[in-house]
């Protein structure tokens, strides 16, 4: 392993995966549940509201509709990313306990969770 500045620590390695930047173990085995930004991110807020924001970092300018804070284990998140999916009519995928999809589909995919009995807020912009 290389050597890293302690003011920034390292987040990723290819034989591992995720870090976690507090403690320096793998972010499956973290104890301290601090976790990365994406992280945080994909544990939602314990408030019990869905929020649905677009976002276009990393993706080389192609738009991402995500979804946080949808409580449930991984099943019961794939299985919801597949309905949001197939009412897009586009590609997706769960990460971290993140529900991404592929474009702009914010309302589209807010109208059908509040159908379906979630708190709903609309994030950013």
């Amino acid at each position: 392993m290389r050597w890293v500045p302690p003011d920034r620590p390292v987040v990723y390695t290819t034989g591992i995966g995720r870090i976690c930047p507090r403690c320096q173990k793998p972010v499956g085995a973290c104890g301290c549940r601090q976790g990365s930004v994406q992280g945080e991110r994909a544990a939602g807020r314990p408030d019990g509201i869905v929020r649905i924001f677009r976002d276009r970092r990393n993706r080389q300018g192609k738009t991402v509709t995500v979804v946080t804070g949808i409580p449930g284990d991984g099943t019961t998140l794939e299985e919801l990313a597949g309905a949001l999916k197939r009412l897009c009519g586009s590609g997706g995928t769960v990460k971290d306990g993140v529900i991404e999809i592929q474009g702009e589909h914010r309302d589209l995919v807010a109208a059908r969770l509040a159908e379906m009995g979630y708190r709903v807020k609309l994030a950013g912009g």
